[in-house]
């Protein structure tokens, strides 16, 4: 039962244990493993028929708690601090996703470090966090538990999938993978195959983490984490999240200290630009949050990303999409920029194409929510869904 605190509901994080020795969890690499925990919330109810449920699949750093209000910090550490949901603008009734009609599921990935088993999770043979020796995982391997997740709460059919980034490339996967469960999907601002572009960035902000001597070959877990490397890895996609023109109208060139002492400072290197300042405090709040072998994972989770992979011709096998596709581009987006989206679009056969105007970038799908939620509801009424 939801507990109302400023009207967003409190909304504790539930753990389902799937796969077994029995049957274990088999990964696109070969390796098995079992069980594997995965973190889940819920949001509205599922009906009698049980297929009003829509899938949310989220980010790089994103958890399963995308909407109401949490009381218990899912974080490797955790502090127990209360947190409004990613998505909680979204999500609710009389939103975008309205829970007066739709089962909404979000859960984090495999992989992920909050709740679902990944690196910082104990390896029953050491009973020490897996580190590296964890399997590495595709997007695939992450839609194959999300299915498992959908069964163990026995959902018949997904009013559809969303997700932005990361979470399209999930949700472009559960359309192949899963034709028969998903009767429509929502990509926002993804790829159908990690462009070069996004491969390079990922790959610059890895070897910042593994250049860090505290990584330890991914071995620091009785020690501290590689601070420096994953806050410098923050910081590089920061710059690729947001745009040039969002930079300029908050920041300027404007430094720390903007008194009358300025022009006299002007090598003052330690009085920084606000800019500096805003990327080194938000690769602080990740490190306080997240764990370093994650973010290899999940990065290159992301560029081994093809959804042609073993399926044929790119253009071919996204044809092969039966059901309506809402494609969402933003037009100041530099890290999957509108013309994968148009393109990712203009293949699938029942597609319709919208773009989100800001100056926000990449990010924009975490802060636009009422054009969001204008594109989401149109599409829903439109396909009866």
């Amino acid at each position: 039962m939801s507990i109302e605190v400023k009207n967003i509901p409190i909304v504790e994080t539930q753990i389902a244990e799937l796969f077994s020795a029995a049957h274990p969890f088999e990964f696109d690499c070969g390796k098995e493993l079992s069980p594997v925990h995965v973190a889940y919330e819920t949001y509205g109810k599922l009906n009698a028929s049980r297929d009003n449920a829509i899938l949310v699949c989220h980010a790089l750093t994103g958890s399963a708690h995308a909407a109401g209000f949490s009381s218990d910090d899912q974080t490797p550490s955790s502090s127990g601090r209360k947190s409004a949901g990613w998505w909680e603008p979204f999500i609710g009734e009389g939103r975008g996703l309205d829970t007066s009609k739709y089962f909404v599921i979000s859960s984090n990935f495999l992989g992920g470090c909050y709740g679902t088993t990944g690196s910082v999770s104990p390896d029953p043979k050491t009973g020490k966090p897996y580190g590296m020796d964890f399997p590495q995982m595709t997007v695939r391997d992450m839609v194959r538990v999300q299915k498992a997740l959908i069964d163990f709460l026995g959902v018949k059919k997904l009013r559809t999938v969303i997700g932005g980034s990361l979470g399209g490339m999930q949700v472009l996967e559960w359309a192949l993978m899963y034709p028969d469960i998903v009767q429509s999907i929502i990509p926002i601002a993804t790829a159908s195959q990690h462009s070069p572009w996004c491969i390079g960035l990922n790959d610059i902000a890895r070897q910042a983490i593994m250049n860090d001597p505290e990584w330890r070959n991914g071995n620091y877990y009785d020690f501290r984490q590689p601070e420096k490397g994953l806050s410098i890895a923050r910081q590089i996609a920061m710059m690729s999240y947001r745009s040039d023109v969002s930079f300029l109208q908050r920041f300027h060139r404007e430094r720390l200290k903007t008194n009358g002492e300025l022009k006299t400072a002007r090598f003052d290197t330690a009085n920084l630009f606000q800019v500096e300042s805003y990327l080194r405090y938000q690769g602080k709040k990740l490190v306080e949050r997240f764990d370093a072998n994650t973010y290899l994972y999940i990065t290159y989770a992301m560029d081994l990303h093809d959804v042609a992979f073993g399926r044929g011709e790119v253009n071919e096998v996204l044809a092969s999409i039966s059901v309506p596709s809402l494609n969402i581009g933003i037009d100041t987006d530099v890290l999957y920029p509108v013309h994968e989206q148009k393109e990712i679009a203009s293949h699938i056969r029942h597609s319709t194409y919208r773009e989100i105007k800001t100056p926000f970038g990449h990010d924009a799908f975490l802060i636009e929510y009422d054009q969001l939620s204008k594109f989401v509801r149109e599409f829903l009424a439109l396909n009866a869904l």
